[in-house]
């Protein structure tokens, strides 16, 4: 008897927990109209929160430099953008150790990581030229209808970017001056591809389902959605600072805000992703498909639509066509990787002397590509106390790869996560992690160097 009754008991506590489980699951449940309402309306009070701190961290005016123009045109931003607390100046603040900045509370606003747009929500988020080329290209459209993109226009690459190949460096910018789609790629490469490296591109430039892009009702697109292609953030092979979160790193609040890398001399580099240390371009382009692209999430990668590449033939395939991308001419740049006297200008020149001596930034940075393939821990958080910043808890971040250097002009903004607008922003910020005491001609000269390369 005494076994009936518990068993029959046993059996009342499975039904039991079936029904409570399934209405939390009920409850949890939201219809996508709601989720729309809901999000939409959240919208202004992030973005608002997140253009504060912008306007409270950088000088965000359009001022380019004179002369000093990206690839195809688009001019450079001029100056230190990040602004300084009250009371300091730079010279001073180069003065201090670490340990005073940290105790004073001086650490430059703009020097602590950059959240994502809207942090707690994450996920990819692109400028609105992409989205707007891309939907006239193909009819698909990127818009979030929860958040926009942060960074004005003037602070990005330029866009389309040029494409440079280094099998067909007689073309100079294969692009035409088009963004490369899935709509136009196979007439503008049919014949400078061999049949393998065009099927590449035909994968880099095809939509797959992703965390925020996809069919299923928790997407944050307002239609159905066929989902991210490669070259959306990195358009034309390059990129256009499309933003995302990181996918390995926990809690939520201690997710990088990511800047999208350019793929111009994949070919050159042993390190992919800015801290996972992945070792080859195959293995970072399948990781991206069934990790990065879900948020490192592989029941909601099922769920949404993974797309599963086939190893020995489509990711070798996109692989192939990565490794072509070459960096862009650098006139004033001898076989070495150095300027050559006769066409660089002094200032120029006394800014390469100070990259190689003073300033220490070739323990790092080798020429000729201006990266040394390793990673490196610049521990930034000596200079300041652990802060919460829209979502953001600014704390250690640990090793960073060493990106190159070669067209860094081309690719604003700038460290892993966007934090520098301008290279004269990245220079004050090494001057105080390395301790260089740099004058202010010195920094002038380091900039005019690094827009050289």
């Amino acid at each position: 008897m005494n076994r009936k009754l518990i068993s029959y008991f046993f059996v009342l506590v499975l039904i039991t927990m079936f029904f409570m489980c399934n209405s939390v699951k009920i409850l949890a449940e939201e219809d996508f109209g709601t989720t729309v309402k809901r999000l939409q309306q959240d919208k202004p009070e992030f973005a608002k929160r997140h253009k504060m701190l912008l306007e409270e961290r950088y000088d965000l005016a359009d001022r380019p430099v004179q002369d000093v123009n990206m690839s195809r045109g688009k001019p450079v931003q001029d100056g230190v953008r990040v602004r300084l607390p009250k009371n300091v100046t730079w010279d001073e603040l180069s003065s201090m150790s670490p340990e005073d900045i940290k105790n004073k509370n001086l650490w430059p606003a703009g020097f602590y990581p950059l959240p994502h747009p809207h942090h707690e929500a994450g996920g990819m988020v692109f400028p609105k030229e992409l989205i707007d080329e891309t939907k006239q290209q193909t009819g698909r459209d990127l818009t979030r209808f929860d958040l926009d993109f942060d960074l004005p226009k003037h602070f990005l690459p330029e866009f389309p970017a040029p494409i440079y190949l280094s099998t067909r460096p007689d073309l100079g910018d294969v692009s035409q001056g088009k963004l490369i789609t899935l709509s136009n790629f196979y007439e503008i490469f049919k014949d400078i591809l061999n049949p393998k490296q065009l099927e590449g591109l035909r994968l880099l430039v095809t939509p797959f389902p992703q965390q925020q892009f996809n069919a299923t009702s928790d997407r944050r697109s307002l239609l159905a959605h066929q989902g991210v292609a490669c070259f959306d953030c990195h358009a034309n092979g390059h990129t256009d600072a499309a933003t995302h979160t990181v996918g390995d790193i926990r809690p939520n609040e201690h997710r990088h805000r990511i800047d999208t890398p350019s793929l111009r001399g994949v070919n050159i580099q042993r390190l992919f992703g800015s801290q996972r240390a992945i070792k080859s371009v195959e293995d970072f382009t399948e990781f991206e498909q069934r990790a990065a692209y879900f948020d490192g999430d592989p029941t909601q990668a099922e769920k949404k639509g993974v797309n599963i590449l086939e190893r020995g033939s489509q990711v070798h395939f996109m692989a192939e066509f990565q490794d072509l991308l070459d960096f862009p001419p650098a006139p004033k740049l001898n076989i070495l990787g150095k300027l050559d006297p006769d066409k660089a200008t002094k200032n120029e020149l006394s800014g390469q002397e100070l990259f190689f001596g003073k300033a220490k930034c070739n323990y790092c940075h080798i020429p000729p590509y201006y990266t040394d393939n390793l990673m490196h821990n610049l521990r930034v958080e000596r200079f300041f106390k652990e802060k919460m910043i829209n979502g953001r808890k600014a704390s250690a971040d640990g090793p960073i790869k060493t990106f190159p250097l070669r067209g860094i002009k081309d690719s604003p903004p700038y460290l892993h996560d966007d934090r520098l607008l301008t290279l004269d922003d990245t220079v004050e910020f090494f001057n105080l992690i390395l301790e260089l005491k740099l004058g202010n001609q010195e920094k002038k000269d380091l900039a005019a160097f690094l827009k050289a390369l």
